[in-house]
């Protein structure tokens, strides 16, 4: 188990980087407006991605230092949720113009949309599960 648990901190800690490093390059450099499929309408987006950005890494950190299965279960699901939330604004606002390229693209796009929608949601499922085994007292079980 103790190999485990230096794994989950490393595994916390890449993810909070990797969640500032996309903070940084949305909002910063080189900024989401170098991407040309993207309208000024995602403006109207940054606001809730930028929010799953800084949940993730805000629980990524505190679980870095506070090491509780249901804590980590509670924080994923808090993120999944303003994660859906932003998903749900994507598809909403829909800040994609790709021009006179290939015309299945907008398609394309919703499908990962609803992909990650669903993906979501199975993934708040097995959190729900998990903090509730966590709250129990149950070990997780052997892989």
């Amino acid at each position: 188990m103790a190999g485990r648990t230096g794994a989950g901190r490393s595994g916390n800690l890449g993810s909070a980087i990797v969640n500032a490093l996309l903070l940084y390059g949305i909002n910063i450099w080189p900024g989401w407006q170098v991407l040309p499929f993207l309208t000024a309408d995602m403006a109207r987006v940054l606001d809730l991605v930028n929010a799953s950005l800084i949940a993730g890494i805000v629980v990524n950190v505190v679980c870095v230092v506070i090491r509780s299965r249901a804590l980590l279960a509670l924080g994923n699901l808090v993120v999944m949720g303003i994660g859906v939330a932003a998903i749900l604004r994507l598809w909403d606002v829909f800040p994609f113009d790709f021009g006179t390229a290939w015309s299945g693209w907008p398609v394309l796009v919703r499908v990962f949309l609803v992909l990650g929608i669903v993906g979501s949601i199975i993934g708040g499922i097995a959190e729900l599960v998990n903090l509730f085994r966590a709250l129990a007292g149950l070990e997780p079980r052997a892989r």
